[in-house]
């Protein structure tokens, strides 16, 4: 058996795709995992500096680890009509031109959500960090005039009475006509190309058994997702467990690879994904 670090976040995308390999439900070739949950931001942060053996990275984040890590074939979260959405309280009107002067509660620095607010509108402005769960409430108490959000608040949005004035997803799409890759599942490349691919059949194989066997992970998925209704949790998993999650393809790939030009054109000194 060989034991690996593995971090993911507690949405419901991610448990729907880990469950059956972290379980058990499936041949996981030797494999065994030390699991660790959190907050995509923290993931992106600790990648940083700890090293996970494998981790789910905003893309944002993975262009200033690519020297430590490379891209599964598997396990992503890329699509159209995934993107993260700019919130306020109301419309707003010409908000575009006066956009230096509202506070924006973003998901973290590191976050593909906050490149693509730098990417649409990159004069200064007043940012906020906070935990993606809360940026919702801090509109409607007007602790900020605008939040940027990620995750299930595509859906729960409207509920609170809050107005979407840009989806920056779309506004990516259509500038590239490319899915948005929001993050990937990445791997130390010190574990060497054996290990690398090994991990990814295994991913995969989980992937499928989700899909195939939908019911059986729904305790775990709901015992990380507690304050979310079944519906929401399912909108969730149907929106960012994909095709593209089974296997990013040429399209897959070159989405990622456009979005890491757009943020250090030298990005490709290194290899991104691991080798065939």
């Amino acid at each position: 058996m060989k034991e690996l670090s593995l971090s993911f976040s507690p949405c419901p995308n991610d448990t729907f795709m880990f469950d059956a390999m972290i379980h058990h439900k499936i041949d996981t070739e030797g494999l065994e995992f030390q699991v660790s949950y959190q907050d995509i931001e923290t993931l992106n942060q600790e990648a940083l500096k700890s090293s996970p053996d494998i981790t789910k990275l905003s893309t944002k984040a993975l262009s200033l680890v690519l020297k430590e890590y490379r891209v599964l074939n598997t396990g992503a979260a890329l699509g159209f009509g995934v993107g993260p959405l700019l919130l306020a309280k109301s419309p707003i009107e010409n908000w575009k031109e006066k956009i230096d002067q509202f506070k924006i509660g973003i998901p973290g620095e590191l976050t593909t959500a906050n490149f693509l607010l730098d990417y649409a509108f990159p004069q200064k402005k007043n940012k906020i960090q906070m935990v993606f769960s809360s940026i919702e409430e801090a509109i409607v108490n007007h602790t900020i005039d605008l939040g940027l959000v990620i995750h299930e608040s595509r859906f729960t949005y409207s509920q609170k009475g809050l107005y979407s004035l840009l989806d920056l997803g779309s506004y990516w799409e259509e500038k590239t006509g490319l899915p948005i890759p929001l993050a990937g599942i990445v791997v130390r490349r010190s574990l060497g190309e054996e290990v690398q691919w090994k991990i990814n059949r295994v991913l995969r194989r989980s992937i499928e058994f989700a899909f195939a066997n939908p019911s059986s992970s729904l305790e775990y998925v709901q015992s990380h997702s507690q304050e979310m209704e079944a519906d929401i949790v399912q909108k969730h998993i149907n929106l960012y467990v994909n095709d593209f999650s089974l296997d990013l393809g040429e399209k897959g790939k070159n989405a990622f690879l456009i979005l890491l030009k757009t943020m250090d054109e030298n990005y490709l000194e290194n290899q991104v994904f691991i080798q065939d």
